[in-house]
């Protein structure tokens, strides 16, 4: 059953597609379809916003073994829109400085330098959605390795407990044994003490015998 994380993820891929696939489509466009082309643009990126929100709540509601993962996904997307935002802002300049003299949007021409900052800014990202995904690797093996760790630690307690049971069990069976003995010991004191008795006995009933032959 997917969590609520995983519903994010889904409608937040279905956004970036259709801001990727609308920017494409600034990038060809005519003027005349230009307004409505950035018009559902800007409304896709911020429904895409309030979904990276509402994602980040729902991240911090996350069991501690997957949040981390989660938490590296969650920077991955901010990069990636920050990329389709720079990607979108480039569309549109470029073509508006195609279209000047020629459009409404005469005022938001952007510059040849204002162009290249957004260029670096543009690799920057990228760079640092690199790293994020690298990042991300790392966190996915370090999980795995620790998820053989503790499968191994498992199979030791295990056995170390059933190692504990087979001890438990002997020294139940030495207890017994020395229970045993001690019964077979006792006995064997008992017939001792009674054949004493019996022998003082017998010498005593002998010495009056003796005694009262001598007396006659």
């Amino acid at each position: 059953m997917a969590t609520l994380f995983e519903n994010y993820e889904q409608q937040y891929s279905a956004l970036t597609a259709d801001i990727t696939a609308h920017i494409g489509l600034l990038t060809a466009s005519a003027s005349k379809d230009r307004r409505q082309l950035i018009s559902t643009i800007e409304k896709h990126v911020e429904e895409a916003k309030e979904l990276l929100e509402q994602m980040d709540l729902e991240v911090r509601e996350i069991e501690t073994s997957k949040k981390q993962r989660c938490k590296t996904k969650l920077e991955c997307y901010r990069a990636e829109l920050k990329r389709l935002t720079l990607e979108y802002i480039k569309a549109r300049a470029v073509k508006q400085e195609s279209l000047y003299d020629s459009t409404e949007d005469v005022d938001l021409r952007v510059s040849i330098d204002q162009k290249q900052r957004l260029l670096d800014n543009a690799e920057t990202l990228e760079r640092s959605g690199r790293k994020l995904n690298d990042g991300y690797r790392v966190v996915i093996e370090t999980e795995e390795l620790g998820n053989q760790v503790m499968r191994n630690l498992s199979e030791q307690r295990e056995t170390i407990q059933r190692s504990r049971n087979r001890l438990r069990e002997t020294d139940e069976e030495l207890n017994r044994s020395s229970r045993i003995l001690s019964s077979m010991l006792m006995r064997v004191m008992q017939q001792k003490a009674v054949l004493y008795a019996v022998g003082a006995s017998f010498i005593i009933f002998i010495s009056l015998g003796i005694y009262i032959s001598f007396s006659r």
